[in-house]
């Protein structure tokens, strides 16, 4: 694959450098104003090297959906990973970073039948139900599938339960799917299940897993030949006897919630004085950033995430109660409902880490407001390690670590620096400075407003 722009190069940095450091790199450059991420593609490979050496006998099949990435996948299938697709589009995605169809599973127990026609076009044979009409739509468009029943058990604390929308009951309806499954001649290779997306329920696996071996044994008396067991996914990716059955599991968020962290500027502040004995008194900061619940903190209506804001620079003096609100006009755009912090000027940056799952890939850019850009870093192990293992080669490396390297290939799609240079457009806000002796290079009014609920 041919990588011609900036924006999708990796820049390998020195061993002095970290995430953090390009943050502070690009902030201060005085270039960048929209939010964008930082992703670290040696955090994946660390994430990697763990999953093999806790989980030896699991093959992982990365969960697509989580984070659709080129870089992310690239990555992965050059780790020798294979994929879990939900749809003919994530299929081609993976297909086109050169991995083979028989390392996908098309893991969706309800497809649309032009999905499956394509899935059998290119060679994607092993497919999930947990349906008697999505058997009758495989024998009639892909009669020689490799057919994984996917059971349903709940973990008790996750994430983002799936069990109310797929899965059929291990023990009143996993066998009438079996024996319809036998009579429409189609091969049932094996179990799966997923105990709900960011399981903090350990032992859930023991349960479904039970109820798969219980449903193996029964396949066989039914001359079945089953050999695959899929684990499903559910496992958390934030900073933490041998027989003959192929088991496989589903991580998404293991592989890249930790790989990618989001800056965000402040381009807006309200302070609230609720106070009556007190009216000077600053009772609550709402600080206005620009990315938002209709971008990457979808994750917070999606996925129930908790996220975590970090102020780049050390604050001092009393914590104040504060709010953080997205930049649309959409009273539900809010990123943080109450939380102790420094008091902030507008301009400065806010950080948050762990924001590789379930984030990008559902963004969007209402109200006008840009999807962040992705600057992608790797360290010089990272890239030895890669630069020759198809489908990533030397073309995807930037070797350097100046600022100007960080810097190109974000906003400005590689072009020349000086396009910035606008003689209309003042960024550093000086023109609307008033008062010499205003310590901010901003200037807002405090407005009157009742409590903040």
């Amino acid at each position: 694959m041919k990588v011609s722009n900036l924006n999708e190069r990796i820049h390998v940095l020195d061993g002095s450098s970290s995430v953090m450091s390009v943050v502070k790199d690009i902030v201060e450059s005085g270039l960048q104003e929209e939010a964008f991420y930082v992703l670290d593609i040696g955090d994946i490979v660390k994430k990697h090297q763990i999953w093999k050496e806790k989980l030896p006998r699991v093959e992982p099949y990365y969960a697509v959906k989580c984070n659709d990435s080129p870089t992310v996948i690239e990555v992965l299938a050059a780790l020798g990973t294979s994929f879990d697709c939900a749809s003919k589009i994530e299929i081609n995605k993976v297909l086109s970073a050169g991995v083979d169809p028989t390392r996908i599973i098309f893991a969706n127990p309800a497809k649309p039948a032009s999905h499956i026609r394509h899935a059998a076009a290119v060679g994607v044979d092993i497919t999930t139900v947990d349906n008697e009409s999505e058997l009758h739509k495989l024998k009639k468009i892909h009669p020689h599938a490799k057919v994984v029943l996917r059971i349903r058990c709940d973990a008790e604390i996750s994430q983002c339960p799936l069990g109310m929308k797929f899965g059929c009951d291990p023990v009143m309806e996993a066998p009438n799917l079996l024996h319809l499954a036998r009579m429409l001649d189609l091969d049932v290779v094996g179990i799966s299940f997923h105990v709900g997306s960011g399981c903090q329920d350990p032992p859930v696996f023991h349960r479904a897993i039970c109820h798969a071996r219980n449903l193996f044994d029964l396949m066989k008396e039914m001359d079945f030949k089953p050999y695959l067991l899929d684990i499903g996914g559910g496992f958390p990716g934030d900073r933490g006897t041998t027989d003959d059955v192929h088991v496989i599991a589903e991580p998404g968020r293991f592989y890249v919630a930790s790989a990618f962290t989001l800056a965000t500027c402040i381009h807006s502040k309200r302070s609230v004085r609720s106070d009556k004995l007190s009216p000077s008194a600053i009772t609550h900061n709402m600080y206005y950033i620009n990315d938002g619940v209709y971008g990457s903190f979808n994750c917070i209506l999606y996925d129930h995430q908790r996220v975590v804001p970090v102020p780049l620079k050390n604050g001092c003096g009393k914590m104040v109660p504060s709010s953080i609100w997205g930049p649309t006009c959409d009273g539900l755009d809010q990123v943080v409902e109450n939380v102790l912090m420094h008091d902030l000027d507008l301009g400065d940056w806010i950080i948050f880490e762990n924001m590789g799952a379930y984030t990008l890939p559902v963004a969007s850019p209402f109200n006008g407001f840009p999807v962040p850009k992705v600057h992608v870093i790797a360290d010089e192990n990272v890239w030895l390690l890669l630069k020759d293992i198809l489908p990533m080669t030397e073309e995807h490396f930037v070797i350097g670590n100046s600022p100007d390297n960080l810097r190109l290939g974000l906003d400005i799609d590689g072009s020349k620096i000086d396009e910035w240079n606008d003689p209309a457009i003042n960024l550093s806000g000086s023109d609307i400075i008033d008062d010499p002796n205003n310590s901010s290079p901003f200037i807002y009014e405090y407005v009157e407003v009742g409590p903040i609920n």
